[in-house]
């Protein structure tokens, strides 16, 4: 069952009726993330109280005591591993403890929190949890420190990214038909990123007040406020935010899509600005890569916002406006990956096949397919009367292809390309 297909028969009392005794859990689930926008329509409203009513009184707005275990046994988990080099005395210079393990600990902790507070038991998906963690440990843990070696650096910054898409499986329970629980992921990420920054905010105002008030008193708590207390809150901070959407949902269901809005038209009107301003200032990515590597990083952060923002409008009210500035957002993407594939093309013909060169490429052919993909459904949305869902499918449909390719430059690069 769709969020979408309650929003569709608002004005049909018999379907909603046949929805809720087809599958309650889901038409619970899907009513309380889409009411937020629903809100004063009559026969909601009657939902709204009919699904409250229901619910047994004495858990009503209760946190379960398994979620409260779950969040602090986790961040105390996350906390040890991140200090795991000065508890066996590991040299960081020597094993670049948190370059290789950093997004594993991250990753790790957001897991373990998912499926204990969700109760996923099964036995055979927890020993294919704990080797989708602990096989890239292992291997990225006894590659060769060799910071000259760009096969071993792109498993380093690749590492994080597959460690997120295992995350996702784990997430989904292993549901991997089932494409409205990938946007749900993507759009899960995106709260959780939100509200990650709000903690952040709130954690450097503390940790400003807390040294501010000690050195007040001549007390020096620097060095072990900031190697204790803010390492462990960095750790802890993601599974915090994981609770919180988890027990308080409506705290982002109206941040996030407001969010959305706000920087979809920002960041379309920076971009047209940014590709004017290029020719004026000298600069090419064919030349200069550095600039190169810069402009392959803006079209990565610009491809998250446009996936971002689709997965935050499907659940709104439909806004045409919204939708017309994604599409012409989608567009620009395209013609700025359009001139990083060429730079790149030119740069191997000029300079010859290295790992990092053939890692942006693939980064960028699969990103512009997807985006190829997104722009026609996004045309369709905008010009032939489709759902904006369609473009939601259409993300959910890549989420895969992604995965294989952080899988093939984390356990491949090495090997195809040896440790040079």
């Amino acid at each position: 069952m769709k969020k979408n297909t309650i929003k569709e028969n608002l004005d049909n009392p018999v379907e909603l009726e046949k929805l809720h005794r087809k599958d309650k859990k889901t038409f619970v689930r899907n009513f309380e993330n889409i009411y937020p926008d629903i809100t004063g329509n009559a026969l909601a409203d009657y939902w709204k109280i009919r699904l409250d009513f229901d619910k047994p009184k004495e858990k009503a707005g209760r946190i379960h005591r398994s979620d409260t275990i779950a969040l602090i046994i986790t961040c105390i988990t996350a906390g040890i591993l991140i200090k795991l080099p000065e508890i066996i005395n590991i040299s960081l210079n020597d094993f670049l403890f948190y370059e290789k393990n950093a997004g594993l600990i991250f990753f790790l902790g957001l897991s373990m929190y998912t499926i204990w507070s969700n109760k996923y038991f099964e036995r055979s998906k927890l020993i294919i949890s704990s080797l989708a963690f602990i096989i890239p440990a292992v291997y990225i843990n006894l590659l060769p420190s060799d910071r000259g070696s760009q096969s071993i650096n792109l498993a380093y910054i690749h590492l994080p990214l597959f460690v997120w898409c295992v995350y996702g499986l784990i997430y989904m329970n292993y549901n991997t038909k089932d494409k409205e629980k990938r946007m749900d992921y993507i759009k899960y990420n995106g709260d959780l990123a939100i509200l990650g920054a709000i903690l952040l905010i709130a954690g450097m105002v503390l940790t400003g007040i807390t040294i501010g008030l000690f050195s007040a008193i001549s007390v020096n708590i620097e060095n072990f406020y900031f190697e204790y207390i803010v390492v462990w809150g960095l750790v802890s901070a993601p599974v915090v935010a994981g609770f919180i959407i988890k027990n308080y949902p409506f705290v982002t269901n109206r941040i996030a899509p407001i969010i959305a809005k706000i920087f979809s038209p920002l960041v379309l009107i920076t971009l047209i600005i940014y590709l004017i301003i290029i020719p004026i200032s000298g600069k090419d990515p064919y030349n200069d890569r550095d600039f190169l590597l810069v402009f392959n990083m803006m079209l990565i952060g610009v491809m998250g916002i446009i996936v971002f923002s689709i997965s935050e409008t499907s659940i709104s009210k439909r806004q045409k406006f919204n939708e017309m500035i994604l599409f012409v957002l989608a567009i620009i993407t395209l013609i700025i990956d359009l001139v990083a594939l060429s730079a790149i093309f030119y740069r191997l013909g000029e300079y010859g096949i290295t790992p990092n060169r053939m890692a942006v490429l693939g980064s960028n052919l699969l990103i512009f397919g997807n985006l190829i993909w997104i722009t026609i459904d996004l045309y369709r949305v905008n010009f032939r009367k489709s759902n904006i869902l369609l473009v939601e499918m259409t993300i959910a449909k890549y989420l895969p292809i992604y995965m294989v390719w952080t899988l093939l430059v984390v356990f491949g690069f090495p090997i195809l390309f040896g440790l040079k």
